[in-house]
């Protein structure tokens, strides 16, 4: 699965949410980072180059600050032009029809204020139909938002854990699952072995992985005892 990476920010060198994740995924191989306000500074959108983008890939996903409930004005221009009736979508389909498609928001308020009783007095999910509609209208999945609150803010370790599952949206099958989970962070432990460069550092993480393999192995077990069980 490749993964196209939409990023929409104005000030993107100044941002310490973008700059974060964003370094974070520079060696993910299937995962193309495009940044509209630096490709494209004046504005003037190359829509067969980006229609061509979205060929190539099979999850889009747009990543931006949540300015105003809405997204950065580039951003909503790139929707005006490269979503042409008749090639990303239409009566007889388009180009992204069955493709997979997500959003990834920083917020710069607490979680707290977008429920019910807090001061923005809406939702997220209410918040962005606008973009759930847009992948009903091209024929993609509307994945869950992945959404980080006022991440400047949050511990060194709370960081972490908020990377892993951000890398998960943009890499792994869209599958809760504990076994879809495990075969990620498997993979993932794979490809950090097969760049090592210390010896200690690949010893440690082939130890991991076997931990993982027999983990999943033990899983699958229980699984068919349980099966086993329910079909008596």
């Amino acid at each position: 699965m490749r993964t196209l990476l939409i990023v929409s920010h104005p000030e993107i060198i100044d941002s310490y949410s973008q700059q974060y994740f964003l370094n974070g995924i520079k060696d993910f191989e299937n995962v193309t980072v495009h940044h509209l306000e630096n490709v494209y500074p004046a504005g003037n959108i190359d829509i067969k180059k980006e229609q061509e983008l979205l060929r190539e890939h099979d999850r889009i996903i747009f990543q931006f600050p949540f300015y105003w409930y809405s997204s950065p004005p580039l951003l909503k221009h790139w929707q005006d032009v490269v979503l042409e009736e008749g090639v990303t979508h239409g009566p007889h389909g388009g180009i992204l029809a069955g493709k997979e498609f997500g959003l990834v928001l920083m917020i710069g308020v607490s979680e707290k204020e977008y429920q019910a009783g807090g001061s923005e007095q809406f939702t997220i999910s209410e918040l962005t139909r606008p973009f759930q509609a847009m992948a009903n209208k091209t024929g993609m999945k509307y994945l869950r938002p992945f959404q980080i609150f006022q991440f400047p803010y949050t511990e060194d370790d709370q960081k972490m854990d908020i990377l892993i599952p951000y890398w998960q949206k943009l890499t792994m099958e869209n599958n809760d699952s504990l076994a879809t989970r495990e075969k990620w962070l498997v993979d993932q432990l794979e490809y950090a072995i097969k760049h090592s460069d210390h010896s200690n550092e690949e010893n440690i993480l082939e130890h991991a992985k076997t931990i993982m393999e027999e983990n999943q192995s033990t899983i699958d077990d229980l699984k068919i005892v349980l099966d086993q069980m329910y079909h008596r």
